[in-house]
């Protein structure tokens, strides 16, 4: 019989042209990462226009001087010496609350009269700690502010560094995140965040080889400011089977838990340990917030609306019949908005497994986002909440993935920005009703609440495609499973165990994959 005459179509020709690409992409990571000399993200994958990048010397030698653990390095060192410039400049806006914290641990120190084992606290009883740290070996109020930013910035430096060494694209990560800090301007500095963010940020980079150790500092973030345990719970809808979730998740987070509370209760914390809940229902709409903003706007032409300080917890709130009406809908509202991410999210971890990382960044990052555009607070630190999850997401996304993280994090350095036009730079035109100003905080919260809707619908693209091959996710082409089935098999991104021959993601950078959470 005559040969069977065969011939590709277009759909076969470019999978395996795109097939081909990988392979050659990974060749070059395998030899860029064994070359002593190459630079951190030696391995990064070329955007759009590289070739004409490559071909230009002067461009080649940036990209490659960026790519440095040097050159980030010294980025740290100036973004962190402008953050102490400007928090200096405005001291009194920023430091404050750091002066509250030093009241706090002198008090126990002095007197025995320790939060929550004492009296009843807005901070959980983690925070005690970092709050202890800098009073140790000195006794004035600047030495403790000195301390206290010396601790940030070693915790924000080894939070950099991992995020750096992540991935081949650490580099532009840690680029990025440097920027966003930058952007935000000293009051992470000065209030908890400094100390959680980089909890928050190495947790997040850990999820996809260190699940475990992520849950832990996940775990220890969440006693020290409740929101860092989202990304435990965003975890636990990533979990293949009861026994993965009960080992890599409510394990690691139950022992840290229990001695945490263990101490608290030696302590004499009582039912206090939990006290934390009760004291953030009991608080009102804060100016910043994003419900808040109707009343901004109105207030401009309605006079019965006014700001007040709430001394007792150090904000400013909104005061006006309504008001705790709307407080009381936020609260169930930010119940309902988290569990409903929550949910959407696992839904596409069974949908999609080959997805199970990508899913989980930008899970996690909606429900920071609804932390953020449902709570009745709104802090202006609170932006500090939003970066970690979209510094990982820049640098553990998947090949086609990553490209759609580009609009959150140009988005975010923006929503930073603003949040830093309003404070510290020019918070009492804000408190005082200028239209300007009223205009940029409103021109803020409409950023969360895009961000917010754009992380929504790329869940629900996400959850919409099933799991047959040549899927493009709705022409965003974010499959990535089905460009090379199962050629790199020993190097897939499974998480899940119902996945296996070829529906796996990518490794970029380690061979092996993840450890199935």
């Amino acid at each position: 019989m005559p040969p069977k005459e065969s011939s590709l179509t277009d759909v076969e020709i470019e999978i395996a042209d795109r097939i081909a690409d990988r392979v050659v992409d990974r060749l070059t990571d395998h030899l860029a990462d064994h070359s002593g000399d190459a630079p951190i993200a030696s391995s990064v994958e070329p955007p759009a226009g590289f070739a004409e990048i490559s071909s230009n010397p002067a461009a080649a030698s940036l990209l490659q001087i960026l790519s440095s653990g040097k050159a980030i390095a010294v980025g740290f060192i100036f973004v962190h010496l402008w953050l102490t410039l400007q928090g200096m400049s405005f001291r009194w806006g920023t430091f404050n609350y750091v002066d509250r914290y030093e009241g706090w641990a002198r008090r126990g120190l002095e007197y025995g009269y320790w939060p929550v084992l004492d009296f009843d606290w807005v901070y959980p009883i983690g925070a005690i700690v970092p709050l202890t740290l800098p009073t140790l070996g000195n006794s004035t109020t600047d030495a403790y502010q000195v301390l206290w930013t010396v601790l940030v910035y070693g915790l924000s430096a080894v939070a950099l560094w991992r995020l750096t060494v992540s991935s081949p694209r650490g580099w532009v990560a840690a680029w990025w995140w440097l920027a966003f800090l930058a952007a935000l301007g000293p009051i992470w500095v000065t209030r908890l965040e400094g100390v959680i963010a980089p909890l928050m940020l190495v947790a997040w980079v850990e999820i996809r080889h260190r699940p475990e150790l992520a849950v832990v500092l996940a775990t220890i973030g969440a006693w020290i400011k409740i929101v860092p345990g989202v990304l435990v719970l965003a975890m636990a809808t990533c979990v293949g089977s009861v026994r993965d979730g009960l080992r890599r998740i409510v394990l690691p987070g139950a022992v840290v838990s229990a001695v945490i509370v263990g101490l608290a209760l030696l302590g004499g914390a009582g039912t206090r340990v939990f006290g934390v809940f009760g004291e953030q229902h009991n608080r009102s709409l804060q100016v910043e917030s994003v419900a808040a903003t109707a009343f901004s706007i109105a207030r401009l032409w309605n006079p019965d609306i006014r700001f007040e300080n709430n001394p007792a917890i150090a904000t400013i709130e909104v005061v006006y019949p309504t008001v705790e009406t709307v407080a009381s809908v936020l609260d169930v509202a930010l119940i309902v908005s988290v569990l409903a991410l929550l949910a959407l999210t696992f839904f596409v971890v069974r949908r999609r497994p080959e997805l199970t990382i990508d899913a989980l960044l930008v899970g996690s990052y909606a429900v920071m986002l609804a932390m953020v555009v449902f709570n009745k607070v709104g802090s202006p630190q609170f932006a500090a909440w939003i970066g970690p999850p979209v510094a990982a997401g820049l640098a553990l996304a998947g090949p086609q993935v990553r490209r759609l993280w580009l609009g959150p994090a140009v988005g975010l350095l923006g929503v930073a920005l603003l949040t830093h036009a309003i404070f510290p730079l020019d918070y009492v035109s804000f408190l005082n009703g200028h239209v300007w100003m009223i205009t940029l905080a409103a021109a803020r919260n409409l950023g969360y609440v895009a961000l917010l809707g754009l992380a929504l619908w790329r869940l629900i693209q996400m959850w919409r495609v099933g799991l047959e091959r040549g899927d493009d996710l709705l022409g965003l082409d974010l499959g990535i499973a089905e460009e090379h089935g199962g050629i790199f098999a020993e190097e897939q991104r499974v998480l899940h165990p119902g996945v296996s021959g070829g529906q796996g993601a990518l490794e970029d950078d380690h061979l092996g994959g993840p450890p199935h959470l």
